[in-house]
């Protein structure tokens, strides 16, 4: 069965950094593209970051600004989500989400809809 395991969440001040886990197992990363999306309460699901199954194409959402990079280790099995200069608004719950060959490169996002498996989030908090 697929599973997706994210850790790496915590509080930070503004202007700190965090780094993200998404443990996959049941299935390989060579097959599977990574998504991470963020929501925070009354917002909508937003996306954060993406990378490609195949070629390590990646996007990531307007908001991030060069903040952030998505990386993986195919040997774990685990994707990465890098985050520095942390803001409050950047405060949400954060999951990674796995799709069968979907696409992500730089012209494309990948939507929340493309992906079929879905892990149970990492909570993070940036405040002073």
């Amino acid at each position: 069965q697929l599973q997706l395991v994210e850790s790496g969440g915590g509080m930070v001040q503004p202007g700190g950094s965090l780094r993200l886990s998404c443990v996959a197992s049941g299935f390989t990363l060579t097959d599977y593209t990574i998504g991470w999306f963020r929501q925070a309460p009354g917002k909508g699901r937003e996306g954060v970051s993406c990378i490609n199954y195949s070629g390590g194409n990646t996007n990531y959402g307007d908001f991030v600004n060069y903040r952030f990079t998505i990386s993986k280790d195919v040997v774990k099995n685990t994707v990465y989500l890098q985050m520095n200069n942390l803001k409050p608004e950047d405060t949400a719950v954060y999951r990674c989400a796995a799709g069968k060959r979907v696409l992500c490169n730089g012209l494309y996002l990948t939507p929340s809809y493309e992906f079929n498996y879905w892990g149970q989030g990492t909570q993070v908090t940036v405040s002073s």
